[in-house]
């Protein structure tokens, strides 16, 4: 029917999934529609490529790639559309290094070379965007001058720089990111030399770190314009994404590490593990070359952040940061057309001459620790040490990239590897030839072409290494030979070719010796179907494609934030709810107490605070007003928690207020005596069974513990291991299921780290009803309640508090004794219009059932806490009906910290509730008398 808001098109995605599958076949279609330009423009691009360069890689440095040459000169062409169309999106892509080389020729003059890098070929997958490159030139430019005309040379380019000096560079590139963050990620440890130089200098690092970022940052927003996507890439801009949102919090950002995320045990030893955590998670998008680095960085978000983590990510308090693995590529179409070019046709020709009769094996790398060269060399020794009939008949090429050549450990590196190779030549080798051919340099693109083609085995024993893709290359060329593949599974593209490539472990010098064996023999057939399977998947994954890709999971996590976002309470606007309370003459307020009114645990680490959080206590800053507003006559405080009575009479003793303990079951003015709001006949026969299983639990599962209140009993396992507290916390509910409460009336409530076993109909919303009428009857209350304020951190379960007090909730019925909790209807999260009727509250209370005292034993379901309520007359029916006179824009519902909530109002912290009510308290009279 139109105008009905729940028909849709029926083309339309309706789910996150069914987006991202239309999305992934318009860029299909983008692609065919510029394949045939693509192709001729490619002919000639791979007539042009002539140098190829392994190393450092300039947003990529752990990895080595070759995507260079006219694919990169093509992005620098600019992006103007030639057809009249809209201009395209803009995307920043902000990485530590520009994909230029300046050489100053003047004072105002500058040389530019396009780089080497296989993210700018990437980046032309993207055709829907406009991509624009953010980051350091790679010089220093101390002038003025300097820096304005390479800024203006730089941006015919579209490239934007980062200007760094000398003492930054030496201290954020040099220091921190290669000699603490870089190392670490790749399992290698921290700095262990000289530990007290190395814990001397790490905060004077750290802090040029932060500060480097701090500059991108600067650039960054310097040319953001509204709706731009911002992409950081890398291990060097960690602290970026916080720092661009701290900036403008709607600003669309992406963080991708190009590295492995080490395990969160090897990344809690990072001094700074918390701050870089939460930092990336400023990001909307946070991604990795493979499920495991990014099953990684959440399980270090969920030890040592203590975090929420969810298949989709990670939560805190209401924010998501999507989480997930997105394997790069190659440009796998360049390499199968440069194989038909005459120059790499004549590469070939020489290489098969040159190794004629011999067996061709291949290693590609930067000489680096991580890459695994000795290990490869030792294995290859080994191989030959036990087929002796294959010496003469194989031949190792070992292509090893020297890099950071100033630094002493990468130097001893090098003479190690010389060493070993001069070693095996001198044994195996002859006058006419040698087994390993090792080269200490580049080669340029059409001869690399011609070695993969001509490769028989290819070696790749990495340490650790986040892609490696020398591994696809290699598959890329090899349509004709078939080549084998012997891969480290220490690499990360051991998730994406593991299948057809033979993993090995490459400190298992034994079993890479018979590695190379049995690719050396493997039969034809086999050699075809393993190819096959690898060509498949570097043919399809392509580096444009894992752009696009990744981008396009970008733009739709925006979107699921925004329709998240829509579900979010708005903040509570302080300013109006302190005027209607000015305005009002006799206020209710009802405050929560945990993570609502307690005081901040400055404890070191998540495991720091745990004894403090275990005996909370009220925050100091709200001692003051608290007495204040309990002083006001037109004000009453109720103090409503889940906490056992003990805790609330720990903390408030002193207050002239309301205590309303174990969500609401027990009640007491501050002057007087403990009481009960229970039901007459509620049963509480299955307490002794569920303590049962509660301790067995808390016995298996260290750092755990549990509470036994009169109504309910909580198992917290909040300091136990994350992972196995979940894992205990889901046999313990099966096995509750199955046995103690199958057939008990209980509610079984389960918070982030906890489970909660209460009656039937325990609930904060049931009790208020009970609460509000023995309060009206204490105090005589003539005059109509006009105002309230209920603030919490409630348990969903909790959260009908929230909901009885809505104006414009139609009537219901009243709720029988011992039956089931009060339904919690959804609220919409918007302020609700203003009302001028008086709401349903009224006519409610009309309908409630009469308070009761009860006579209770000195002890309770095995309490040893004793108490003797005094008992009291039924109130009338008619007693409470005619003090509720509750507008709309008077009652000021707000949750602290939780943003899913049925609360109107949101307040972010326990600071923002300190804030609210010192301010109340303002208004309240300095002294005056009691409100009871």
């Amino acid at each position: 029917m139109p105008g009905n808001k729940y028909n849709c098109n029926p083309s339309t995605p309706r789910t996150r999934l069914e987006r991202l599958l239309r999305e992934r076949e318009r860029r299909k279609s983008i692609r065919s529609s510029h394949s045939n330009e693509e192709l001729r423009d490619g002919n000639r691009q791979a007539e042009n490529d002539s140098v190829f360069i392994v190393g450092e890689n300039l947003s990529l440095p752990s990895e080595k790639d070759s995507l260079e040459g006219g694919a990169t000169r093509a992005f620098f062409d600019g992006c103007e559309r030639q057809d009249g169309r809209p201009s395209k999106q803009r995307l920043l892509v902000v990485a530590n290094r520009l994909p230029v080389s300046a050489v100053r020729k003047g004072e105002d003059s500058w040389q530019l070379e396009i780089s080497v890098g296989g993210l700018v070929s990437a980046l032309l997958g993207v055709k829907e965007f406009d991509a624009r490159w953010i980051g350091w030139a790679g010089v220093n430019v101390p002038d003025e001058i300097g820096q304005k005309a390479l800024t203006k040379a730089l941006a015919e380019k579209r490239c934007i720089p980062v200007f760094l000096d000398e003492e930054i560079v030496h201290q954020y590139y040099n220091g921190y990111c290669n000699n603490i963050l870089w190392p670490l990620f790749h399992y290698l440890g921290l700095p262990q030399e000289d530990r007290l130089a190395t814990t001397r200098s790490f905060q004077s690092q750290f802090d040029a770190y932060k500060k480097a970022n701090q500059l991108f940052a600067e650039v960054v927003n310097q040319h953001y314009e509204e709706g731009d996507f911002v992409w950081c890439h890398d291990y060097h801009l960690m602290f970026l994404p916080k720092c661009l949102k701290e900036y403008n919090s709607n600003m669309k950002v992406g963080w991708f590490l190009h590295t492995p995320f080490p395990s969160s045990e090897i990344h809690r030893t990072l001094p700074s593990r918390s701050e870089l955590l939460r930092s990336v998670l400023a990001a909307d998008l946070v991604g990795f070359h493979t499920y495991d680095y990014a099953r990684h960085f959440v399980s270090a978000c969920t030890r040592i952040l203590g975090l929420e983590g969810t298949p989709e990510g990670v939560e805190d308090q209401g924010n998501l940061t999507r989480v997930a693995a997105f394997p790069i590529g190659i440009d796998s179409d360049r390499f199968i057309r440069a194989l038909e070019l005459p120059q790499v046709q004549n590469h070939i020709k020489e290489l098969k001459e040159r190794f004629a009769g011999r067996k061709v094996m291949l290693g590609v790398d930067r000489l680096d620790m991580i890459k695994g060269i000795p290990q490869k060399i030792l294995a290859f020794e080994k191989f030959l040490e036990e087929n002796p009939n294959w010496r003469d008949k194989v031949v190792l090429l070992q292509i090893a990239v020297p890099t950071r050549t100033d630094v002493p450990e990468y130097q001893k590196l090098t003479s190690q590897v010389h060493e070993i190779v001069g070693r095996i030549n001198g044994r195996f080798g002859t006058l006419t030839a040698v087994p390993i051919h090792h080269l200490d340099r580049s080669l340029d693109f059409h001869a690399l072409c011609a070695l993969y083609a001509v490769t028989d085995v290819a070696l790749v024993t990495s340490l650790r290494d986040g892609m490696n893709l020398v591994s696809y290359e290699f598959v890329a060329c090899q349509a004709s030979k078939k080549g084998v593949l012997i891969l480290s599974e220490f690499a990360g593209a051991a998730q994406s070719l593991g299948a057809g490539a033979i993993l090995v472990n490459p400190w298992n010098i034994t079993e890479v010796a018979a590695s190379i064996g049995y690719a050396l023999n493997m039969p034809a057939d086999e050699r075809e179907k393993r190819h096959q399977h690898n060509f498949m998947h570097v043919t399809t994954h392509t580096s444009q494609e894992w752009a696009a890709t990744f981008v396009s999971e970008l733009n739709d996590t925006i979107f699921e934030a925004q329709l998240r976002t829509r579900q979010v309470p708005p903040l509570l606007p302080i300013k109006e709810a302190v005027d209607h309370y000015s305005l009002s003459n006799n206020r209710l307020l009802i405050l929560g107490f945990n993570a609502a009114l307690t005081e901040p645990v400055n404890g070191l680490g998540r495991r720091g605070g745990q004894i403090r959080e275990m005996e909370i206590k009220l925050h100091p800053q709200l001692k003051e007003p608290l007495k204040k507003l309990c002083a006001d006559p037109k004000t009453t405080v109720v103090v409503l928690s889940g906490s056992d009575r003990s805790v609330l009479d720990d903390n408030f003793a002193e207050y002239n207020m309301w205590l309303a303990a174990e969500n609401g079951m027990f009640l007491r003015l501050t002057k007087g005596q403990w009481m009960t709001t229970m039901p007459e006949n509620l049963n509480m026969d299955w307490v002794d069974s569920v303590k049962h299983v509660f301790e067995y639990f808390t016995e298996r599962t260290p750092g755990s513990h549990f509470e036994l209140r009169e109504t309910s009993l909580v198992w917290n396992y909040k300091y136990a291991d994350v992972e196995f507290g979940r894992l205990q916390a889901r046999d313990m509910l099966q096995h509750l299921w199955t046995g103690p409460i199958s057939n008990a009336s209980v509610d079984v409530v389960q918070g982030s780290r906890s489970v909660e076993v209460r009656a039937v109909g325990v609930t904060k919303g049931a009790a208020i009803d009970r609460i509000l009428g023995e309060i009206v009857h204490n105090k005589g209350m003539k005059d109509p309640i006009d105002y309230v304020l209920c603030i919490g951190h409630f348990l969903p379960k909790d959260e009908d508090v929230y909901t009885f007090f809505e104006p414009e909730l139609p009537c219901e019925p009243p709720v029988p004794v011992g039956r089931a909790m009060i339904a919690n209807p959804v609220i919409p999260t918007v302020p609700r219009p203003l009302s001028s009727k008086v709401g349903s509250i009224s006519l409610r209370l009309k309908k409630q059932r009469s308070f009761t005292i009860e006579k209770k034993a000195n002890t309770i379901h095995g309490c040893l806490n004793p108490w003797r309520p005094t008992l009291r007359d039924r109130m009338s029916l008619q007693e409470g009906s005619s003090v509720l006179d509750l507008k709309g824009d008077n009652y000021f519902s707000c949750a602290v910290g939780r943003k899913r909530s049925n609360a109107r109002y949101l307040l972010g912290s326990i600071d923002d509730v300190v804030t609210l009510l010192k301010e109340l308290a303002e208004i309240s009279p300095a002294v005056g008398c009691t409100n009871a």
